[in-house]
């Protein structure tokens, strides 16, 4: 599937693509905005590798210039349930930083980003961060945001010149409502996207997990068809 633009585009734009439906809509809102797309994605020795297969999916859906699958072992450091032998909670959406919290992942990604950016001559950077309908991440703020687009002003060449970076969150205060609303008014594809840490047998939504939670809990509110196949 290829979605159509009618779009003119007018400059490049890296994009974090991790293969959920965040990064998905945000990647669809850098393509609206007029940009080329320049999709990063990480192998860091996450659970697992469906993720990355529905990344793949959504740069060649949204016709991305190039897509970099990088390789970063995260998991030589662990802290995390995704990087390590930790469970992953299936309680529900808790207080608090949950486990399944990489260690400053984010930077690390928008690091990486940041170095494709300023190497490809692009000057805007698009993660699909929100602070409203999240499991308490910290590199999820809007603080967080500003200090990284201040930090790659200092940090880079074409900073220093007076070509500064701008790091795009369009989703930094939608709900996960809002996100599904915004996927189908791009004419994307949701069921493309995966959002589960611990996927069950069959290549299905484990449905208990935080991440799942937020997204049923999303399309519920949105009054959306979920395309999203559950265990539970």
């Amino acid at each position: 599937m290829t979605i159509e633009t009618t779009f003119p585009v007018t400059s490049l734009a890296v994009v974090l693509v991790s293969g959920g439906l965040d990064s998905m809509v945000a990647a669809a809102r850098a393509r609206e905005d007029g940009h080329a797309l320049l999709a990063l994605s990480f192998d860091y020795n996450q659970r697992h590798r469906l993720e990355l297969a529905s990344a793949r999916r959504i740069a060649s859906a949204l016709g991305a210039v190039r897509h970099v699958v990088l390789p970063l072992d995260l998991a030589a450091f662990g802290g995390s349930a995704l990087t390590a032998d930790i469970a992953v909670p299936k309680d529900g959406v808790q207080p608090g930083i949950p486990i399944t919290y990489v260690p400053a992942r984010n930077t690390v990604f928008l690091s990486l980003a940041l170095a494709w950016a300023e190497a490809a001559g692009a000057r805007d950077l698009y993660i699909g961060v929100n602070a409203l309908d999240y499991s308490g991440y910290p590199d999820c703020r809007p603080e967080f945001i500003a200090a990284f687009e201040g930090l790659a002003e200092l940090a880079t060449k074409a900073g220093v010149e007076g070509a500064p970076f701008r790091i795009r969150a369009p989703l930094q205060y939608m709900t996960k409502a809002d996100i599904a609303r915004e996927a189908a008014r791009l004419g994307l594809d949701a069921g493309m996207s995966w959002s589960c840490y611990d996927p069950a047998p069959g290549g299905l939504h484990c449905g208990e997990c935080d991440s799942c939670r937020l997204r049923k809990k999303g399309f519920e509110e949105a009054g959306l068809p979920d395309p999203t196949r559950y265990a539970v």
